[in-house]
């Protein structure tokens, strides 16, 4: 699988852009603010319907503009497929495949998949829990993007499911309150919240030797790390991933603390609340990554985090047709230099590879293939 070629309509800082790609590497140079990084984002929002950026989609569209335009150009099993994406804040966004419309633009998730690094990947060890999970959901979706709607599910049943809570809070300061309604979606989120929890489950448990490796490859054999589900459930958690053993426990815990959510007016069980833990180990007693790892054992942690989720995605689907395209979204400039060339070995070998970078030497030599110089609106083949 590989993107051969990229059009953009008022995205960003492109008011008209028609890039064309190959395969294996590819990197885009150019001095910070010159768009290079809103040209790989395209590519990964085709991907996710999300960018790795900004939480909404307003910013993505050029500043005077009513919409952004992405066309994005599939090629995979000798079979080329069109994605068109049309951004339009405040209004639902459209989707074609093939100059065909779909019903809803979360059709389009799977048709291209991507693993992207990119500075902000830090977020994933020093940031909220909510960043793991959505690592966690994101990586689910792109091995299965059925989990889009199952994720989708889950938030509409929070969020009603916490309306629901600040009335019944109101209700009860005024003497009054009817509960049923509440255990009308009690019962919806625990459904809901444990197929979500299985998955995860079941993602932590592949994930963790491949970035036990990873990690391992990266460092050069300096610690170990792991990574271990801690669910909101605590003591009430039980030893199965079952869907049904997970709602009926989820379920159970709902009632035990429903008077401290109705006093606080918000759920408090559920995998919203959930956390990813992540630890190092360098003399053998783990400590968490954040708040004790160094800054390249950090980086390290978050780079072992995408290349496992490289391998599962390029595992699903054996061969070139259904292996991910890698972004390294103005990487190595973060790196020292042994990290930064075992990286490069380790990813060398993809399918496509697509590299940002401010200046040339920031590219390792492994990684020299394609190059385009981006600059004041252009982007130029240098070879």
């Amino acid at each position: 699988m590989y993107v051969s070629g990229l059009q953009l309509t008022d995205f960003r800082s492109w008011a008209e852009i028609d890039l064309e790609l190959g395969r294996g590497p590819t990197a885009l140079i150019g001095a910070n603010g010159q768009g290079k990084t809103n040209l790989v984002e395209a590519i990964g929002y085709t991907a996710t319907l999300a960018s790795h950026r900004v939480a909404a989609d307003a910013p993505m569209v050029r500043s005077g503009a009513d919409r952004a335009v992405i066309r994005t150009r599939v090629e995979r099993g000798g079979r080329q497929t069109l994605v068109e994406l049309e951004l339009n804040p405040g209004k639902a966004n459209r989707a074609r495949i093939n100059r065909s419309p779909v019903p809803r633009a979360r059709e389009v998730v799977g048709l291209l998949r991507t693993v992207l690094f990119a500075p902000e990947d830090l977020s994933l060890v020093r940031g909220d829990p909510s960043e793991r999970r959505r690592f966690l959901d994101d990586l689910l979706v792109a091995r299965a993007p059925r989990m889009a709607g199952v994720r989708a599910d889950y938030e509409r049943v929070l969020k009603q499911r916490n309306a629901l809570l600040k009335t019944a809070f109101l209700a009860k300061r005024s003497g009054g309150g009817d509960m049923r309604t509440l255990d009308v979606w009690d019962a919806h989120l625990a459904q809901s919240g444990a197929e979500l929890l299985a998955a995860r489950l079941e993602l932590v448990e592949a994930m963790a030797p491949h970035v036990e490796s990873a990690y391992k490859e990266i460092s050069n054999g300096q610690g170990e790390t792991g990574l271990a589900y801690k669910c909101s459930l605590g003591d009430a958690m039980p030893d199965s991933s079952d869907r049904e053993v997970l709602g009926a426990a989820l379920l159970s815990e709902l009632a035990r603390v429903r008077p401290q959510e109705v006093e606080r007016g918000v759920s408090l069980v559920g995998p919203h609340r959930d956390e990813l833990v992540l630890t190092l180990s360098s003399a053998g007693t783990p400590l968490p990554v954040k708040g004790y790892a160094s800054h390249g054992e950090s980086w390290s942690v978050a780079l072992a985090l995408r290349l496992a989720s490289y391998t599962l995605l390029r595992d699903d689907a054996p061969g070139t047709d259904g292996e991910p395209v890698l972004i390294l979204d103005d990487v190595f400039a973060e790196l020292d230099v042994g990290r930064r060339q075992r990286l490069a070995e380790l990813v060398q070998g993809a399918e496509q590879v697509l590299v940002t970078a401010a200046v040339p030497d920031d590219v390792p030599e492994a990684l020299v293939g394609g190059r385009y110089d981006v600059h004041d609106g252009t982007v130029t083949r240098v070879r």
